[in-house]
């Protein structure tokens, strides 16, 4: 039988470790972060208030991948899109069934990915909890710290902007 924090650490791993991957672009840095963040889980459970977990370990999670985004910067990044792994291509690549497919999705992930780190803070930030999360609004502002109608402006700019970049990514035929 689990325990409530066993219970608790399970429902939001795969938040936490999603949230983290699209961050850092990195399996093994996701991996680490999001132990990481129910280690802090574990040392504040008592003073964390329920309704507000989600946001919580969603803000841990954000903090700690700046933190490590930080460290890898000052030691310095070389590549296309930094931090990017191939594991990543073949996650969205293994779902499709045939090898254009999968070209393709490996592709578009490697513009999305570059696209995404270019529009930069809070917009990106915004976009992954609304579009590959989920959260609602009011979640993603609290996570953040942000007032909700700040959250929908963000998101909107975040989201043309995005279109704007991969738009000037796709060659014209």
């Amino acid at each position: 039988m689990l325990t409530a924090f066993e219970d608790t650490a399970q429902r939001y791993r795969r938040r936490v470790y999603s949230f983290a991957r699209y961050l850092l672009s990195s399996r093994e840095e996701a991996e680490d972060v999001t132990q990481e963040v129910l280690l802090r889980l574990w040392r504040h459970r008592q003073g964390v208030d329920e309704e507000r977990l989600g946001s919580w370990l969603l803000r841990v999670t954000r903090n700690a991948c700046y933190d490590l985004l930080r460290k890898r910067r000052s030691e310095s990044a070389a590549g296309l899109a930094p931090g990017f792994d191939d594991e990543a291509e073949e996650e969205v690549a293994s779902a499709e069934p045939d090898p254009q497919s999968r070209a393709e999705a490996t592709d578009f992930r490697r513009r999305l990915l570059v696209a995404l780190a270019e529009i930069g803070e809070p917009y990106k930030s915004v976009v992954i909890l609304r579009e590959v999360q989920g959260l609602p609004h009011r979640e993603i502002g609290e996570t953040l710290g942000i007032p909700e109608v700040t959250v929908r402006v963000h998101l909107h700019r975040g989201r043309k902007r995005l279109r704007e970049l991969m738009k000037e990514d796709v060659p014209h035929e």
